[in-house]
C-alpha cells in the first residue's frame, strides 16, 4: 500500500517545489527564455452541472457553475505566461440539460472556455457512442484523446487521438488519455464496438513516444479512478507501473485531493497524481517553474473553489 504524502509538506523545504523525473528538458537546446512558466488548469466529472447548484441549504449550495468557471479562467489567462486547460471526463450526465439537450450545451460550454483537450468517462456514452461522436464533432473545438479505446469502425474512429502534443512558448507538452473498462459498468449497445485495451500497457508506449518526441512534460488524462481496495486498476498503481509520465489528472472516483499525491513509478521517478471532485465545485491548478538544462519544477498547487466571488 502507498505512503500518503501531503503535497505541501514535501514540497515546503523547497519552497513549494517538486522535482519532476530526472530527463533534461528538450528547451534546453532550444533559443528560448532560461526560465519558462506552465500553468496547467483542469477539472474532472462536472456531469452536465452548468449552473451552480442552488441555495438549498444542501453542502455545495451556490458552488459551481460554468460561467463563473470561465471568469476565473480568464483571471488566470489574463496572469499567467502560458496555460494549458484539461478535463478529465465525465462531461455528461448528472442534470437535465443532458437528458434534453444530449450533451450538446456542455461541449458548446467546453469550447467557449478554451478547453485544450479532454479524455472520455464511462458517463460520455449514456447517449450511446454515435451521439457521443456527433456531439464532439459538432460543437467541440478542442482535442478529445485516450490510447487504449480502439475505436476502429466505430463513429469515434476519425474524432479521438490517442495523444496530442502542445507547444507553450518554448516547451513541448505530450498529453494522452486512459479510459477505464467498459464491459459491466457501461451497457455494451452504448459503447458498440469499442474495444478496451491495457491502460498500463497503452499508457506507458504512448508515455515513451511522447517522451521521444521531446516532451518536456507528458501529462495523462486518466478516468480510471484514483484508489481502489482490490487489484482494480487505478491512478495509483498506473502511476507505479509506468515510465515517462510527470503527471496523472485523474477523474472518476470524485476525489476531493486537498494536495496532489507522489507516487514513484517503476524506474523511482517521481509522479504527481491530482483530482479535484466533481462537478466543477473546483479548478485545479499547477504551476511549473522551467529552467534551461534543469527539471521541471511545480512551485505552486491549489484546488480553487469556484463561488460567486472568484466568479466576478
Amino acid at each position: 500500500m502507498y505512503n500518503r504524502r501531503k503535497f505541501i509538506a514535501q514540497s515546503a523545504m523547497a519552497a513549494g517545489s517538486v522535482l519532476l523525473g530526472s530527463r533534461a528538458l528538450h528547451a534546453a537546446s532550444m533559443d528560448v527564455a532560461p526560465v519558462q512558466y506552465l500553468t496547467i488548469l483542469h477539472t474532472n466529472d462536472t456531469h452536465s452541472r452548468l449552473d451552480p447548484f442552488p441555495m438549498d441549504g444542501s453542502r455545495n449550495e451556490g458552488l459551481g457553475g460554468v460561467a463563473r468557471r470561465a471568469a476565473l479562467i480568464e483571471k488566470i489567462r489574463g496572469e499567467a505566461e502560458h496555460v494549458l486547460l484539461l478535463d478529465a471526463g465525465d462531461i455528461f450526465q448528472g442534470t437535465p440539460y443532458f437528458n434534453i439537450y444530449n450533451g450538446e450545451p456542455e461541449i458548446k460550454a467546453l469550447t467557449q472556455m478554451g478547453y485544450d483537450a479532454v479524455t472520455i468517462g464511462n458517463h460520455d456514452y449514456d447517449g450511446g457512442i454515435e451521439n457521443l461522436a456527433a456531439q464532439m464533432q459538432a460543437h467541440g473545438r478542442f482535442e478529445t484523446i485516450v490510447c487504449n479505446y480502439d475505436f476502429a469502425g466505430t463513429p469515434m474512429e476519425n474524432v479521438a487521438v490517442p495523444y496530442k502534443i502542445f507547444k507553450r512558448g518554448g516547451l513541448k507538452i505530450g498529453v494522452l488519455g486512459v479510459g477505464i473498462e467498459l464491459d459491466g459498468l457501461v451497457p455494451a449497445n452504448l459503447y458498440g464496438n469499442t474495444r478496451y485495451l491495457d491502460p498500463v500497457a497503452k499508457a506507458n508506449e504512448t508515455a515513451a513516444l511522447l517522451r521521444s518526441k521531446g516532451c518536456d512534460l507528458v501529462i495523462c488524462l486518466s478516468h480510471l479512478g484514483y484508489r481502489y481496495s482490490g487489484n482494480k486498476i487505478s491512478d495509483l498503481k498506473l502511476a507505479a507501473a509506468t515510465s515517462n509520465i510527470d503527471l496523472i489528472i485523474g477523474g472518476h472516483t470524485h476525489d476531493f485531493l486537498e494536495q496532489p499525491e507522489v507516487v514513484r513509478n517503476k524506474n523511482g521517478a517521481e509522479v504527481i497524481i491530482n483530482q479535484v471532485g466533481w462537478a466543477g465545485i473546483k479548478l485545479g491548478r499547477l504551476d511549473y517553474r522551467f529552467e534551461r538544462g534543469k527539471r521541471g519544477k511545480v512551485e505552486r498547487a491549489n484546488s480553487l473553489l469556484v463561488t460567486k466571488k472568484t466568479g466576478e
